[in-house]
């Protein structure tokens, strides 16, 4: 894939993001990996307004903008961190999806309920609330993207790995939906989730064919 194949698909999945309400207004930031570079959505813009030629490059190793004079996201560390500690992430999605903060409002761990969830996201961990756009919210999620590639914020949103564009974004999507599910079936009773036998029990199911099948279907 090129890079201009990965601009293009920054714009598409970045369009998701809003037309699924996982964000909205200039809020939000996604990023995808390639050569040696990455690929940012520019501080200021609204992620369905971002055309291909105006995601910021920025060379991973030095941590220099490589190309056009705009400003890259204001969490720009915490993508440049996150792709330096965990080399096997090729794209990072964070959102703002109302869910997962609600979520991050009343509770701090997001059991597993749902073979979906299981397969394509596995364990969500999460980060007590820090200012964002500084460098401490990078390092508090540095710390934490070798654990899970999902990772609630708490009173903020929720980032996403991947090792491509379309695996982090629908893990956002899962994550959200996990949220949901448990906030609604809490306000019920407590929610019967899964027990350890019955996630590692999925796991065990030929996974990668399984979350290969579920992203097929996902398109």
């Amino acid at each position: 894939m090129s890079s201009v194949n990965i601009r293009q698909e920054l714009c598409k999945y970045a369009k998701k993001t809003v037309v699924n309400k996982l964000v909205v207004g200039p809020g939000g930031n996604i990023s995808a990996k390639h050569d040696g570079k990455m690929y940012l959505s520019p501080s200021g813009f609204a992620l369905d307004e971002v055309e291909p030629e105006q995601w910021v490059e920025v060379d991973i190793e030095t941590g220099v903008i490589t190309d056009i004079g705009l400003r890259p996201s204001s969490e720009v560390l915490m993508h440049l961190w996150a792709y330096r500690a965990n080399p096997s992430i090729g794209a990072i999605v964070h959102t703002h999806p109302p869910y997962c903060i609600a979520f991050t409002l009343v509770e701090t761990e997001l059991p597993i309920m749902f073979p979906d969830q299981a397969a394509l996201v596995g364990k969500t961990v999460y980060v007590p609330y820090v200012l964002p756009t500084t460098d401490k919210l990078a390092e508090a999620l540095v710390a934490k993207v070798n654990d899970a590639s999902s990772i609630l914020l708490g009173n903020h949103g929720l980032v996403t790995t991947g090792r491509n564009l379309r695996e982090a974004y629908y893990r956002t999507e899962v994550v959200e939906e996990s949220s949901k599910i448990y906030l609604i079936a809490q306000a019920i009773k407590q929610p019967k989730v899964l027990t350890k036998e019955e996630f590692e029990e999925i796991a065990s199911l030929e996974s990668e064919a399984y979350r290969i099948q579920l992203l097929q279907k996902m398109q």
